[in-house]
């Protein structure tokens, strides 16, 4: 999780983003609500300005860029300096963990899905929202992604692909949710949210731990 110049360089656009594109961030706020669990000690990772832990009530995270950790205390989130792949935080000390638009920034993905497992109490539960590469809004960004001050360093996955990330850092049980299902600047009330994946651009898993890894 080392690509935090452009978070460092740009908050206001980065911010903007949520402004102007109202609807489809509460559509996403609202998809992962229906997997958070709504009781435990919950983290969340790339924590940026708070834009998902401070709606969900998540009180702590972990994010590499300080103007980003700076707008996220703002909002009365706990934050600590740290990357996904190294997370300084001790074993088993969370009841869940969530990661919202994080993954495609991740040096390392299978690195920190082990993390996240090592953070985890047994049966915990790991929660990751993500744009669907194969998805309208997915290759949208990833046809322009050269444009785009973020999505330039960006790697997306398909739904496939992240399941595939779980099942061998130790998870089960799945739970799959999407919605956004307009391009972008088509979208201006709250998506619905429905079970599955291949229809929605924002797609939401929720795996449970169920193994130690080494």
């Amino acid at each position: 999780m080392a690509i935090i110049k452009p978070f460092e360089e740009h908050p206001d656009l980065y911010e903007d983003w949520f402004e102007k594109n109202k609807y489809v961030y509460l559509s996403e706020v609202k998809a992962v609500g229906k997997l958070l669990p709504k009781n435990g000690k919950g983290l969340e990772i790339g924590v940026g300005s708070g834009r998902f832990a401070a709606p969900l009530g998540i009180k702590s995270g972990v994010e590499p860029s300080p103007v980003m950790s700076k707008i996220a205390r703002q909002r009365g989130i706990t934050t600590v300096d740290g990357s996904a792949e190294n997370l300084p935080i001790a074993s088993s000390s969370f009841d869940f963990v969530l990661m919202v638009t994080t993954i495609c920034f991740l040096d390392d993905v299978m690195k920190s899905f082990l993390e996240v497992n090592r953070i985890l109490k047994n049966n915990g539960q790991f929660i990751i929202g993500f744009v669907d590469r194969n998805s309208t809004i997915g290759k949208e960004y990833e046809k322009f992604k050269e444009e785009n001050i973020f999505y330039k360093y960006a790697t997306f996955f398909s739904t496939k692909e992240i399941l595939s990330f779980y099942k061998k850092s130790g998870f089960s049980k799945f739970n799959i949710v999407q919605t956004v299902f307009s391009k972008l600047d088509e979208i201006n009330s709250i998506e619905p949210v429905i079970d599955g994946s291949g229809k929605g651009s924002f797609v939401v898993i929720k795996g449970i731990k169920i193994k130690k890894t080494i």
